[in-house]
């Protein structure tokens, strides 16, 4: 029988590490489900895994930071290399933490296929995510009840999809893998994650965010907005900002986004949670004898 196993958790919860420990096992290889690490020359900022075991790693490094890419891009992509790796009789293993293309490649969701409207998307950007969440409730209230509404990167697109079509946010159908998939999350304490989050951004900056964050922004006249380690920099780069209140935003958003992201998990009762490798490759030991 055809294997899948979805590796998950927050930002900073060691999921890579596990993934490269469990697929080494296998003899399997790597997608990633990162909404960032698909970009070229976005490595410190996304903390793009460098050193890969030997493990081949794919959807990293595929487009630059100005091109578009949603998740039916992803589901597609995605698809085709979980297929190819089967073929291969190795196992596939779709590790990240950007759960909606998860989502995408499993359950393959059917999206809206509706080009970005740049300006449209620019004016937007000027208001908060409750503002956003306020007109989406206007517009679309269907909608609006199973959006993260912290999520502003989702409420513009639902709310241009709205504008583009001239309708509700059509729901998503479902187009699933035909074989049970296994899903992991990597579970932590709140407080042993957060004091993570802080270190490794600290360890950025050592390594040279600032000087990669200025090399994209100013290289790409569109590059992905919300996206954390880069976007804090706008500000200091125009001398609004200090450097110390750039990595203090730094750590705060990510913490932010670590809290968004388990609060999204929750609603998959498919996951299984695991604090360590132990845990984690019993479960898959498991899972693979079926």
């Amino acid at each position: 029988m055809k294997k899948l196993i979805v590796i998950t958790g927050p930002t900073g919860s060691g999921k890579t590490s596990l993934s490269i420990k469990l697929a080494s096992e296998m003899g399997g290889e790597i997608i990633s489900a990162d909404s960032r690490q698909i970009y070229k020359g976005m490595n410190i900022g996304t903390d793009k895994i460098m050193d890969t075991k030997g493990i081949p790693h794919h959807m990293i490094d595929i487009i630059n930071p100005d091109e578009e890419f949603t998740a039916f891009n992803f589901k597609e992509r995605s698809r085709k290399l979980i297929h190819q790796i089967q073929n291969r009789e190795k196992t596939p293993f779709l590790c990240g933490g950007t759960y909606f293309y998860i989502q995408a490649a499993v359950d393959g969701l059917v999206l809206p296929e509706v080009p970005p409207n740049w300006s449209f998307r620019k004016r937007m950007e000027k208001c908060t995510a409750n503002q956003l969440f306020q007109k989406l409730k206007e517009k679309d209230p269907v909608r609006a009840k199973s959006i993260d509404k912290e999520n502003k990167r989702r409420l513009i697109r639902a709310l241009e999809i709205i504008t583009e079509t001239g309708k509700p946010v059509p729901e998503l159908k479902k187009d699933p893998l035909p074989y049970p998939v296994l899903f992991l999350g990597v579970k932590k304490k709140r407080e042993n994650l957060y004091k993570k989050i802080n270190e490794r951004v600290e360890e950025m900056i050592e390594r040279g965010l600032e000087k990669e964050a200025e090399k994209i922004i100013f290289e790409y006249e569109r590059i992905p907005r919300q996206t954390i380690g880069y976007e804090e920099w706008r500000d200091f780069f125009s001398s609004k900002k200090k450097k110390k209140e750039v990595i203090s935003e730094i750590k705060t958003h990510t913490r932010q986004y670590a809290k968004r992201q388990m609060n999204w998990f929750k609603r998959d009762e498919r996951i299984k949670w695991v604090k360590n490798y132990t845990q984690a490759k019993k479960i898959m030991n498991e899972y693979m004898k079926k």
